[in-house]
């Protein structure tokens, strides 16, 4: 969305210019304005809890480790992707360390 400089309301477009709703200001639209187009997803960093004593505190639940088959694991949520994207589970066993995730 563009705003006008003038008054700050909302510019619509109209016939390659770009026009304000609220006190009529012009202007042409130029390249900057296009939207950019891109084949790649940027990916979020993934944080993973290291901090031993943090890690104590986390819920646990029953499932089995895919490596030692531990059948206990702490878990916890993050939101890696869009807001209306499910979020992802993480989880680490409690005997081995291993972590994993998991999504819904």
């Amino acid at each position: 969305m563009m705003f006008c400089p003038q008054c700050k309301g909302l510019m619509i477009s109209s016939g390659g210019q770009l026009k304000c709703k609220k006190c009529g200001y012009i202007r042409e639209i130029d390249d900057s304005d296009r939207l950019k187009k891109t084949d790649k997803r940027r990916e979020k960093e993934i944080t993973i809890v290291d901090d031993e004593d943090k890690v104590a505190t986390l819920p646990t639940a029953t499932i089995k480790c895919p490596e030692c088959d531990c059948t206990t694991a702490y878990w916890w949520l993050r939101q890696l992707r869009a807001a209306d994207e499910s979020e992802v589970r993480f989880f680490r066993c409690t005997a081995c360390g291993k972590t994993w995730r998991e999504y819904d």
